[in-house]
């Protein structure tokens, strides 16, 4: 392999390793510090601009000195911590195993491609989390039941505007929606002691609760427009939220302060 060859193919290996950490909701620091230790193995350094949507990265090669800059975008954001975590190990373990190009790059594909939790596992487990959450603030078992089936159409509803390609922000509002239309009905009918618990908690994991703690992050470790963006995009989640819950107490005429 030539040295240019090689040279693009490292490139090309840490553009990948910022865009999956970015897009699985890593925070701006935790992604630099972990593509300086994959660049120090391939005996590079590293320089990246890390932004929402974009990613601009200078490799410098230490033996020749010659610099290699690349642009690339970054996909649609979505959580998933056991890439962030399993990105960040596989950096220490190359760091201090000094792996080759060919074993990094596996290991970054093999992370790439592993298995997601299937989506009614997701669906069940989130599901039970509002009815928690519920039991949590003081409802009873019935407020559970209404918390519960809230929650599981309204993150039903967010799935499928996601598969669907819709905008992030619509998304959750129809999310917020969905599931405050039934709590609400737990409300018009009187169900269990506390409905109103049921319909505050119902739309409790749309909270990007990601969001705003990277932003505070990042904000922190003087990655300010990142910081910025995060929290102004958390704040507009935020905001979705509640214009989803607001528009079914007005449809319903509900009043759960009076």
């Amino acid at each position: 392999m030539s040295k240019e060859k090689s040279i693009r193919n490292s490139i090309d290996l840490l553009l990948d390793v910022c865009s999956l950490m970015m897009t699985s909701g890593a925070n701006t620091k935790r992604i630099i510090d972990s593509v300086n230790r994959f660049a120090q193995v391939l005996n590079l350094k590293s320089h990246a601009l890390i932004s929402h949507k974009s990613i601009i990265m200078t490799l410098v090669d230490l033996e020749t000195n010659e610099s290699y800059t690349v642009v690339t975008q970054i996909p649609r954001h979505g959580v998933n911590y056991s890439v962030v975590s399993d990105v960040s190990r596989a950096s220490w373990v190359a760091v201090n195993h000094q792996w080759s190009f060919e074993k990094l790059y596996n290991r970054i594909q093999e992370i790439k491609n592993q298995k997601r939790y299937p989506f009614w596992l997701e669906l069940i487990t989130v599901s039970l989390a509002g009815a928690g959450f519920a039991r949590i603030f003081g409802g009873d078992y019935l407020n559970m039941l209404v918390a519960f089936t809230a929650t599981l159409i309204g993150f039903s509803v967010s799935k499928t505007a996601h598969h669907y390609n819709a905008n992030t922000y619509v998304r959750v509002y129809l999310a917020s929606m969905a599931a405050s239309l039934v709590a609400s009905l737990g409300i018009l009918f009187g169900i269990g002691q506390h409905p109103d618990i049921a319909l505050a908690t119902s739309i409790l994991f749309l909270v990007p609760g990601v969001q705003l703690i990277n932003s505070f992050n990042d904000l922190y470790n003087n990655h300010i427009l990142n910081g910025i963006v995060r929290f102004v995009s958390g704040f507009i989640i935020v905001l979705a939220i509640g214009l989803g819950m607001i528009t079914i107490m007005l449809i319903f005429n509900l009043n759960v302060l009076g």
